[in-house]
């Protein structure tokens, strides 16, 4: 003997009371076809196999079927009834056969309280239609099986359709039951990791009151969403559809799960305008043999104690088959297609949007290129502001802000990494034309004063001077005003080497000149007094070695400067985000300022015994003229270095070059001017009379 327990009839609300406290009044009604075919589909399996001596010899099958009205309370006591063998069967046996196994229940929650009830008494329970994934677990319901999978596996189906079409933005709908419950949580751990929001969750059930069904209809008609996922049972679905159709919403994509996407009625001319188009899977089935003749020879004068036979009789005969419109949209293939199957069409969809395409849901459209996402306090990851990326950031194929490269820069649209704008001193612009200008115009005029100085080289004015260190301050000078054309130009390893050591070099033995000539007018200012025999030791070797000497020292620091740490080409980026400043890195800022150091020493020494100097008695008092242009050199470099430092890009150079060349004119002017003024201009005052002051 096996047990059967269907929902036959569904039981849904007829009436709420005026008093809110007081539950609504339900009873057990509305015929459910496809649950009575179930039933005769358990019948005609029983009896194929009795007709069959080869599959059960010597063993006969018999059934008792119950109708559980869609209810676990109902169901449980179904159950009880057909296990404890109380039941009037009607039969002349005086000790019928006990039921050795149930095919029990289409709803999940009854099958739960059915195997839950009857596992103790290691009764076999097999489902037909429960796919909560809860049952699936073998401590707590041992003897309870299907003949359909699991909702685990319908949760990842039904998320990998979403994320197929795209849809990051939908409502969900649940059963209050362990089915709806069970499965939209499977659905919502799985749609998680696609990055799918769930916008909310509405909650239903057959048994609810008017009230609850208005509030889901309202928290839809209030959402944004398009797509919405129902994973309910057709009869606890059936009342919000009715007053989804009776207050016109349409537009929404909906997604059913396998308990309503194959029943009847959400296929009805009044249901299918706002639920036309659904989508869901099905479960596989295949045809039975001999089922269909079997399932249309029902007839209630075979046998007038057949099980609901005649309550399906009194449908089939009725008018109320037109207004569920079985007849008009699916004929006999509702109730007698022994496949089972209404009409699938999963190529042919009937989107419920625009233009026969794809309903796009999304609860904020995806960002324009060169923005990004930005959460919208207190509301779904889905939900999000596009703010515009920074600069130095783009976003072209992601919703992110990604930074570019060092030696790149965002464009204005923020979708492309650009290369940043080099920046150097060049000799194209209107700076490096100036700087080479001023220094060739140095060159020149050190050119032609060595010239003229060859040319006068025995009038009283040259000797007095120390022609030869005057060559000597003039080839020096020629070189510090060519100095500043090393650092125009893109820098490279040589042109940064070249730049730092030159400058270092050439002003020493500028400077060393100078010094030759200041020891020279103080030991001729020493001379003079009686006795003293100090010009006759400091003669044309001793100023050599001076120049020299001070010159080597300046060698040996820029030697030791390239072996340890030589300066090398640099990218700066700190100036300017949208620019690359190239400039000489000095290697050792040690070294560097030691070279100036040692250069300004040579110059206090100057000064100082100049200074000394300054009142020797004749018209040209050279001494007068080195302190004049010491303190000019002093002056331009004491003022070098704040601006050498806070000068940004190529203005470091330009700062640099400034001081090389106006330290350089300094010297030049302030020594060789009034000279090449009397040479050239006042030659009668180019005598040995006018230079030692004596009239």
């Amino acid at each position: 003997m096996i047990g059967g327990i269907f929902p036959v009839f569904i039981k849904e609300v007829i009436s709420t009371s005026v008093f809110k406290r007081e539950p609504p009044e339900t009873k057990c009604e509305g015929f459910d076809l496809r649950a009575f075919r179930w039933t005769q589909v358990m019948i005609f399996s029983i009896e194929e196999i009795n007709k069959d001596p080869a599959l059960l010899p010597n063993i006969s099958l018999g059934y008792r079927i119950l109708n559980s009205c869609a209810s676990p309370t109902n169901a449980l006591r179904a159950a009880l009834t057909l296990a404890s063998g109380l039941e009037d069967m009607g039969s002349t046996s005086p000790c019928p056969p006990a039921i050795s196994a149930i095919i029990a229940e289409s709803g999940s929650t009854q099958s739960i309280a059915v195997a839950g009830t009857l596992a103790p008494f290691h009764l076999p329970i097999v489902s037909y239609f429960s796919t909560c994934a809860c049952l699936s677990d073998r401590v707590k319901y041992p003897t309870f099986f299907r003949t359909i999978p699991s909702d685990y596996f319908q949760a990842k189906a039904l998320a990998a359709l979403v994320k197929h079409f795209g849809w990051q933005w939908i409502g969900v709908i649940q059963s209050d039951n362990d089915y709806g419950r069970n499965g939209i949580l499977a659905f919502t751990e799985e749609v998680k990791e696609f990055g799918v929001c769930i916008a909310f969750v509405g909650t239903v059930l057959r048994t609810y009151t008017m009230d609850k069904i208005l509030n889901v209809v309202e928290m839809i008609r209030q959402s944004t969403v398009k797509v919405i996922l129902a994973f309910v049972a057709e009869g606890d679905f059936y009342p919000l559809m009715t007053e989804i159709v009776k207050q016109n919403i349409t537009g929404i994509q909906w997604i059913a799960s396998e308990s309503w996407i194959t029943a009847p009625r959400p296929s009805t001319p009044e249901i299918y305008q706002a639920f036309g188009g659904t989508l869901g899977f099905v479960v596989q089935k295949m045809a039975m043999p001999n089922l269909k003749p079997f399932l249309t020879s029902i007839c209630p004068y075979k046998d007038p104690s057949a099980a609901f036979v005649s309550d399906f009789w009194e449908i089939v005969v009725t008018d109320h088959l037109k207004r569920v419109n079985f007849r008009n949209q699916f004929g006999d293939k509702v109730f007698f297609d022994e496949k089972g199957n209404p009409p699938a069409y999963y190529d042919m969809i009937n989107w419920q949007l625009i233009d026969g395409q794809v309903p796009a849901s999304l609860c904020s459209n995806v960002c324009p290129i060169g923005t990004r996402k930005a959460q919208i306090k207190g509301k779904a990851t889905c939900c999000f502001d596009c703010i515009p990326c920074a600069d130095g950031t783009i976003a072209n194929l992601t919703a992110e802000c990604t930074p570019c490269p060092q030696e790149y820069w965002s464009n204005e649209r923020k979708d492309e990494c650009i290369p940043k704008t080099i920046e150097f001193l060049t000799y194209h612009e209107p700076m490096g034309i100036a700087i080479t200008v001023v220094s060739l115009l140095g060159a020149s005029l050190s050119l032609v004063t060595v010239m003229i100085f060859i040319r006068y080289r025995e009038t009283p004015v040259i000797k007095a001077s120390n022609s030869e260190l005057s060559c000597f301050l003039l080839f020096s000078l020629l070189l510090c005003f060519l100095c500043p054309l090393t650092f125009i130009g893109r820098p490279t390893v040589w042109t940064c080497m070249l730049r730092h050591t030159t400058f270092g070099v050439t002003f020493a033995l500028c400077i060393s000149c100078v010094l030759g000539k200041t020891i020279v007018v103080v030991t001729a200012f020493k001379a003079t007094c009686p006795g003293n025999n100090t010009a006759t030791k400091f003669g044309p070797a001793q100023q050599r070695i001076i120049v020299c000497s001070c010159t080597v020292v300046q060698i040996v620091i820029c030697i030791l400067w390239l072996k340890v740490n030589p300066p090398f080409p640099d990218m700066v980026f700190r100036y300017s985000n949208k620019k690359i400043v190239l400039e000489c890195n000095p290697g050792s800022e040690a070294a560097f300022y030691i070279v100036l150091g040692y250069i300004g020493i040579l110059a206090i020494v100057c000064l100082v015994l100049a200074f000394l100097a300054r009142k020797l008695p004749d018209n040209f008092n050279e001494a007068k003229l080195i302190t004049f242009s010491m303190l000019i050199f002093c002056a331009v470099w004491i003022t070098f270095i704040p601006a050498y430092i806070s000068s940004p890009g190529k203005f470091t150079v330009a700062v640099e070059t400034f001081a090389i060349l106006s330290s350089a004119f300094g010297l030049f002017i302030s020594i060789f001017a009034p000279k090449t003024y009397i040479i050239l201009i006042k030659p009668e005052q180019n005598t040995k009379r006018h230079v030692m002051g004596k009239i």
